[in-house]
């Protein structure tokens, strides 16, 4: 019923009304859907068959899959993996407990203030 190339929609789920086509039959009741929707095993129950059929190979991949589908006129967007680009993780500074209360202002006046009463104990 549900043989390798089968174009369906899916009904049921996230990826509810978007096309698919079928890469690979799992066992009875599912099988491997490629396309509009995410690369995920399927329930067979979540798909309405259509009356198209793309040329796919077992297994084949998501570009393989948008180029059989332009061939049967149906559009859908290539989904691009997203490249992440790993940016350095902010690091925290670590202070002293006295230095956490005081703001840099603070401390830079804090400091004469030391100083002064050092000079004048001398």
């Amino acid at each position: 019923m549900f043989e390798i190339g089968t174009v369906c929609v899916k009904i049921a789920g996230r990826d509810a009304g978007k096309i698919c086509v079928v890469v690979d039959n799992i066992d009875d009741k599912t099988v491997l859907i490629e396309g509009a929707t995410r690369r995920r095993k399927c329930n067979i129950n979540h798909l309405e068959i259509t009356d198209k059929i793309a040329k796919v190979k077992k297994g084949a991949s998501n570009s393989e899959v948008v180029k059989a589908l332009k061939e049967v006129d149906i559009e859908i967007a290539e989904t691009k993996k997203k490249s992440k680009e790993s940016k350095p993780r902010p690091r925290k500074v670590r202070v002293n407990n006295k230095q956490t209360a005081e703001k840099p202002e603070q401390k830079a006046k804090t400091a004469k203030k030391e100083t002064t009463k050092a000079e004048s104990k001398k």
